[in-house]
């Protein structure tokens, strides 16, 4: 058992980073990655923790991409430690995957009049999980079979819910999909313009992700959208992965085919990742609190998503 270090922080996010832009470069999208994947077995989710609890944000990228290049199909993560106390162990020689957590803490300090004032300081670790697939003797249900797809019908109407508890606008006409946020509202092609409901669900999926940018909402600064090219970029990533992570939650399969202007948006991406080593955990960070404030939109029934 090798367990892979965690450097410092700087290292963290150089490393991340280029392992996203590495992927980008090939023409894949590690947020896409395993409905793209033809050996993905079951039901899509995000990954879970030993406790059953779905990661989130940049950690679901992480690890649905390490599950899709070495061939796990369970969504089950967890720690050597985790694994030894529920009675299993690691098999000899396996390596782990890369997980981060990001916290703050508080430090008292004095300032120039002399008085103590708490100052909240960010950090970052990373720390290694392993999957189930590289562990002997859990219990059985860590096992257990992929849970099998929804039945199509109920997918989507559980879907359409959800959508419509958000309150946006949503305009149907024309051949585009955008949120416009001078009149706050979703324009839509026509339903009968897409190759089926799931992917019309999945372009509105997109679409409110950039609809939580209103500063009634997330607050997502988006003047500088239609000027600024690299402005533009991140935004777009930011619905990308978040799109990605909301399909996960209601079991619909994400946009898989690039758009027409896709293309352009992966060569900025990578320009953007290359000259901001936190740009990707900062968009996944926005994605993250944009699928959540969807989720806390929904009944007190639904599962709300906690931030890693």
């Amino acid at each position: 058992m090798k367990e892979k270090e965690s450097g410092s922080r700087a290292d963290i996010y150089v490393r991340i980073t280029e392992r996203i832009v590495a992927e980008l470069e090939k023409g894949v999208r590690p947020w896409v990655q395993p409905w793209s994947a033809g050996h993905a077995n079951g039901r899509i989710t995000r990954p879970l923790r030993h406790n059953g609890e779905p990661y989130s944000g940049l950690n679901v990228l992480l690890l649905w991409s390490e599950a899709m290049a070495r061939g796990f199909t369970a969504p089950t993560w967890m720690t050597f430690r985790q694994a030894r106390e529920l009675g299993g162990h690691v098999r000899k020689g396996e390596t782990s995957a890369t997980v981060i957590y990001a916290s703050r803490f508080t430090k008292t300090e004095t300032d120039a009049r002399g008085d103590e004032v708490e100052r909240a300081i960010p950090f970052l670790k990373a720390y290694g999980v392993f999957n189930v697939g590289q562990i002997e003797g859990l219990p059985e249900h860590y096992h257990a079979p992929a849970q099998p797809v929804l039945d199509p019908v109920e997918r989507l109407a559980h879907a359409d819910r959800f959508f419509a508890r958000t309150g946006a606008v949503i305009r149907h006409g024309g051949a585009r999909a955008f949120y416009s946020p001078s009149t706050d509202h979703i324009q839509m092609p026509p339903f009968e313009a897409f190759r089926d409901a799931a992917s019309y669900v999945a372009v509105l999926s997109h679409e409110q992700i950039h609809w939580t940018a209103d500063s009634r909402r997330v607050g997502r600064d988006l003047s500088r959208y239609a000027k600024d090219r690299t402005e533009r970029a991140r935004e777009e990533l930011v619905a990308e992965i978040g799109s990605a992570l909301l399909c996960a939650d209601l079991g619909i399969v994400p946009e898989l085919e690039p758009r027409p202007d896709h293309a352009a948006y992966v060569a900025s991406w990578v320009a953007v990742l290359a000259d901001d080593r936190r740009a990707i955990f900062q968009a996944a960070a926005h994605a993250q609190r944009a699928v959540a404030f969807l989720h806390g939109l929904q009944p007190s029934t639904e599962t709300e998503r906690e931030a890693a």
